[in-house]
């Protein structure tokens, strides 16, 4: 269904209205010309997946018993109070084993694995508000088949078994959550790591999980107060200094974290409440190379020539404070309630300076304009390791991006124990995020469009791939450099402007309210021990809005543009100087100019508002309704003599979803709009089976086989198109070369992408602690989304739009037919893997190395995907290594601990912003990092329960890099990070 409302003028850039020809056309023809491709090319039958309770402990039991106060799901652990990990026996048989602190955490990790029918991996905090890493994404990474690809310094975009992160869904206390990123995909630094009891990630499927990924569910699970068996309070800090010194004036280097817990009971233990707060800010640098690509064959004769080059340094400063609440309430034994409370404030600040070097790119003897010269040219293996480029201009850029987000998520379950066997549980919740960015580019250069001082630049390759650049302008003298738009790149649609800035301020709000109901009990001398059924409800909402000006010098002119007067540069203003110069040598390059790009916008820039048609569409909202019903019996007895805990279950899940945005267009210089609302409907059928067998004492085989489903991206799903109509092509032939009519955007009616999966895994647990797992997972993927899906299309509803005599043109000449290019459901293929983990105490061997351990995992994945545009190549899944792995190394005793982390990923498809921040996908390199913290806690005395720590991360100085054409030799960028380092306290009373 599609409603259009009037379409109307939005802005006429400088054109006469002899010249100008608009595209008000009828409602129906643009409806015509918005019609979208239609259903998924493969059928919509979809799996299941197991949903933590909400407010069920951290760690579930294995089957719901009515003593339970809130029904599980068939795979878990009754939650381990956090002193009693730390201080109680093992339970495995064999002789007393008191664990603390790193060990008491893989001691927790290993229970809930064990106990679980589900395959699943966790981290486990160590003490009240300690997970065992610097951030959530550092613990997770450490688990087998899971691994992080590292932003602006920090691990974030997490991929489970080889796929990314919009295959997986993130829920907190079993809740699925919105995100502060534009899209699924949850950012973890919106979670402070003090928060939470135990990460789980489920990496099969049960009925009761709702919400649940294709690669795997990441539950984070927050403390229950009536759990602990005694009072908490805690305080920790610590600060943090960066390896490398601030790059720019105004960074810093330095950082602190700070954190408190209270933990309590009341009313003869019926009432527990949890409070934590916590405040961060960390800094980070980076020395970035970023290449335009490379010119030439790859020859002795035309050997590669680097196109352009973007050298910067980068100052991050990260600010986050939040807090958490939990009360659980226990009057009975019949009734329990608990409610949740999060809130995070985020908010990012980028300082980023550098010069974008034309080179190859611009070559006149490639027909450049004004274009680039080159010579003294020397190669090696078809790669110019020497040339020195002419007429060059350099354009500066002084940016400053600032990212402010704030999230929220309340959760309320109220467990009710309706007879002896069955219990009523309903919960509610709320998740919502906002968020809003500014970003802000300045230019300066020697004149406009090429027309001051050209600049001769030697460049000269350098081992890792980057190059050195050794210019012969002086780029801090402000009589040669000013603000403009060095190379005359600014173009509103319609006409050149003078692009001395420009500034994208993009918004989002995601809102996810959910009510869901369910009824479990007991079966008596039954190897079908119990049953479950509820149903969920939950409403999504993401609307994304955009909004971006062109920054120009002051003095005249109207909308920024040349036609107008708009005057070509301007001297940069005194106020603007930072009084010392950015130096970018780690490249050759000595200083460059050094403003306050914020100063330049408040009190000299002058803005005019962005009205291309490809800024217009990009607002809009999507709308998620979902009903899910499920039901499933769970397993517990005999067979044979051997154990079997499992389930069986189903859920049906009937979506509704809508997209509201608009249709833009520009001819003749009139950009036109049309609101445009379309939605679709699907139900999906999701089995789910999950078994666990103790084949020898402590020797687990659990299988699991499953459908399950997982949403596209929220930017594929809008309904916004941008449609291009070119009047230079009317009458040229053949037609497919020149059309006239195409059309951009996305597509509401794409389907979730489904997966059929089988997994296997075998678990031997040590009675002295530890185990080894080796598990095996095939998923068969279909309705995979094709992003870069296009088709013809007849746009001979947008006929109206032209003249009489252009209609008959473009007839005569079968240019009705253009393409659409809109993502769409024609993908399958394969994905399969091994992972093998071992956790091992050293006492197990001998008990001279008692303290001493280790934990170590390796996954091996591949796939076949293919679009059914391509069916004869597979692509590569953004986000998949084919190898990882992971070792830790670590003593503690005494109040003594050590540990040594090292993990490895080989080359992935890493997603990086593009051009104006849009996401790209690069080929990463092959990196290694290894992280270590050493600590001391006291055991006794005035200072008992006081610990001391010092951290270090990234000691390999390990860079980011990614390049092109699956070349090592290519590079693209180039982000050196350094090393971080953290000293902090812990004080618990």
């Amino acid at each position: 269904m599609s409603n259009f409302a009037p379409c109307r003028t939005r802005a006429a850039i400088g054109v006469s209205t002899h010249s100008r020809l608009a595209l008000c056309v009828s409602a129906t023809a643009l409806a015509a010309a918005l019609i979208l491709p239609g259903q998924a090319a493969f059928a919509q039958v979809a799996p299941g997946v197991p949903n933590a309770n909400s407010t069920a402990p951290a760690q579930v039991d294995a089957v719901t018993t009515a003593a339970e106060p809130t029904p599980q799901p068939a795979g878990a652990v009754p939650a381990a109070p956090q002193d009693t990990a730390a201080a109680t026996p093992a339970d495995d048989g064999g002789d007393d084993i008191v664990v603390t602190g790193i060990r008491a955490g893989l001691e927790s990790s290993a229970k809930i694995k064990r106990q679980s029918v589900l395959i699943v991996d966790s981290i486990s905090a160590e003490d009240v508000g300690k997970l065992p890493d610097v951030s959530i994404a550092d613990s997770l990474a450490r688990l087998p088949g899971v691994t992080a690809q590292r932003l602006e310094g920090r691990d974030q975009r997490l991929s489970i078994r080889g796929l990314g992160p919009d295959f997986s869904t993130t829920l907190l206390n079993g809740r699925e959550q919105v995100t502060t990123g534009d899209n699924r995909g949850v950012e973890f630094d919106q979670y402070p790591s003090e928060f939470f009891k135990n990460v789980n990630v489920y990496k099969s499927a049960d009925a009761s999980l709702i919400a649940a990924g294709i690669a795997g569910t990441v539950d984070l699970r927050m403390l229950r107060p009536l759990d602990q068996p005694n009072r908490i309070v805690a305080i920790s800090a610590r600060g943090q200094m960066n390896g490398i010194d601030k790059l720019n004036p105004d960074g810093t280097r330095y950082g602190y974290r700070a954190s408190a817990t209270y933990v309590d009971k009341f009313a003869d233990n019926t009432l527990g409440i949890a409070i934590g707060v916590s405040a961060t800010q960390t800094p980070s640098q980076n020395e970035r190379y970023n290449a335009w690509g490379y010119s030439g064959t790859g020859t002795t004769a035309d050997p590669f020539l680097v196109n352009g080059a973007k050298p910067y340094v980068q100052s991050n400063e990260l600010k986050r404070y939040g807090g958490v609440a939990t009360i659980e309430w226990q009057p009975s034994d019949t009734f329990h309630s608990t409610f949740d409370a999060l809130y995070s404030h985020f908010e990012e600040t980028q300082i980023l300076r550098g010069i974008e070097f034309p080179l190859a790119g611009q070559l006149a003897s490639a027909g450049t304009v004004g274009g680039t010269t080159v010579s003294g040219v020397t190669s090696s293996d078809g790669f110019a390791t020497d040339a020195t480029f002419g007429n060059v201009f350099g354009v500066q850029r002084n940016d400053y991006n600032q990212r402010k987000a704030d999230n929220y998520s309340f959760g309320w379950n109220n467990d009710l124990k309706l007879t002896d066997t069955i219990h009523l549980n309903v919960d509610a919740s709320w998740s919502h995020a906002d968020r809003t960015d500014f970003l802000l580019e300045t230019n300066t250069g020697t004149g406009f469009a090429k027309s001051g001082a050209a600049d001769t630049v030697t460049v000269k390759q350098n081992g890792n791939g980057t190059y050195t650049f050794s210019p012969t302008l002086d780029y801090t003298d402000t009589n040669v450099f000013k603000l403009t738009d060095p190379q005359g790149w600014g173009n509103n649609g319609n006409q050149q402007v003078v692009q001395t800035g420009f500034l994208n301020r993009p918004s989002f709000k995601d809102d996810l309210k959910s009510l869901r109901a369910s009824l479990n009990g007991e079966f008596s001398n039954s190897v079908v021990k119990g049953w479950e059924a509820g149903g969920n409800y939950s409403q999504r909402k993401k609307t994304s809005a955009y909004t971006s000006y062109f920054l120009c010098p002051p003095g005249g002119g109207v909308n920024c543009t040349v036609a107008s007067g708009t005057p070509l540069s301007s001297t940069v203003p005194s106020e603007a100087l930072l009084g010392s110069n950015v130096a970018l040598d780690y490249l050759g390059i000595p200083q460059m100019l050094t403003l306050d790009p914020l100063y330049l916008y408040n009190n000299t820039l002058q803005s005019a508002f962005d009205g291309r048609p490809s800024a217009l569409v990009r607002d809009n909202v999507v709308l998620e309704k979902v009903w899910t019903g499920y039901a499933k019996v769970t397993i517990d007895g005999l067979v044979g003599d051997k154990p079997l805990k499992g389930s069986i279950g189903a859920q049906v899940v009937h979506s509704d979803q809508s997209s509201t945005g608009q249709i833009a267009s520009v001819v003749g210089g009139a950009v036109t709009i049309a609101p445009v609302t379309e939605s679709v409907k699907y139900t999906n059928f999701l089995p789910s089976a999950t078994m666990s067998v103790e084949l020898i004492p402590l020797g687990f085989v659990k299988v699991g086989a499953s459908q399950t489903m997982v949403r596209p991206r929220l930017d594929q799903e809008r309904v916004t198109q941008d449609v291009a109509i070119n009047l230079t092509n009317i009458g040229q032939t053949p037609a497919g070369l020149f059309p006239v009519f195409t059309s951009t955007g996305g597509n509401v009616n794409l389907k979730p992408y489904q997966s059929t999966n089988i997994d296997l895994s075998f678990e031997k647990y040590f009675s002295g602690g530890g185990y080894v797992a080796l598990s095996s997972y095939f998923k068969h993927l279909t309705d995979f989304v094709d992003p870069n899906n296009s088709l013809p299309y007849d746009f001979s509803a947008l006929l109206p739009a032209l003249t009489a005599a252009q209609q008959a043109q473009v007839i005569a000449a079968g240019q009705t037919i253009g393409n659409i290019s809109t993502p769409d459901n024609t993908g399958r293929g394969e994905v399969l893997g091994v992972e093998a983990t071992l956790s091992l105490p050293f006492k197990a061997i001998t008990s001279a190395l008692d303290g001493f351990g280790m934990f170590a995992s390796g996954n091996y994945t591949q796939s076949t995907i293919k679009y059914g545009s391509n069916p004869t190549e597979a692509i590569t899944l953004p986000g998949l290594s084919k190898w990882t792995g992971s070792g830790t190394i670590y003593f503690e005793k005494s109040g003594f601990q050590a540990r040594a982390n090292y993990r490895y990923r080989s080359s992935f498809l890493a997603e990086v912003a593009g051009l104006s921040a849009n996401p790209t996908y690069r080929t990463a390199r092959a990196e290694a990092i290894l992280d270590a913290q050493i600590g001391y806690e006291f055991q006794s005395g005035p200072l008992r329960n006081f610990a001391i720590l010092a951290q270090a991360k990234n000691l390999t100085d390990r860079p980011f890099v990614t390049y092109q054409n699956d070349d090592p030799r290519q590079v693209i960028d180039y982000q050196r990070y350094g090393r971080d380092y953290y000293v902090g306290i812990t004080y618990k009373f």
